[in-house]
């Protein structure tokens, strides 16, 4: 798993929450250090990225669009961890290929719940994702 959020109390809870399930984390403080430490050869593959929308230097969504554009990372499911659930954002997040988003402030265990069912699933289908809220 890839946590990716530029607050560090947030990184924390969702790592140790992941890794209580018996999930190997790594961290990311933005978009860009996504990209790289998605882009390492030498780093392990996450099964799923927890994405916050709003980070600098670059945000989640041109983060999220840029990991669908590449073919080598494309099918890696991600779900936004964000405050911004409004209905053009869903919109926005099914249209850079957001798998689903969770709402913050988020229930940790919907949020494991989501992260370990798109792991277990994978990336849906292209044009299936509808990208649903869970609160």
């Amino acid at each position: 798993m890839l946590v990716v959020d530029d607050t560090a109390q947030i990184r924390m809870l969702i790592r140790l929450n992941l890794e209580l399930e018996g999930h190997e984390v790594d961290e990311a403080a933005d978009g860009e250090e996504c990209l790289v430490r998605l882009r390492d050869p030498a780093a392990p593959r996450p099964d799923v990225v927890t994405m916050d929308a709003v980070m600098e230097p670059r945000d989640g969504w041109s983060a999220v669009a840029e990991i669908r554009r590449d073919p080598a990372l494309a099918d890696i499911p991600v779900v936004m961890v964000t405050a911004s659930v409004q209905a053009h954002q869903r919109a926005r997040a099914v249209q850079v290929g957001v798998d689903a988003l969770v709402a913050k402030p988020f229930e940790p265990t919907a949020l494991i719940q989501v992260v370990e069912d798109l792991a277990a699933a994978g990336r849906p289908p292209r044009g299936a994702s509808a990208a649903p809220v869970r609160q």
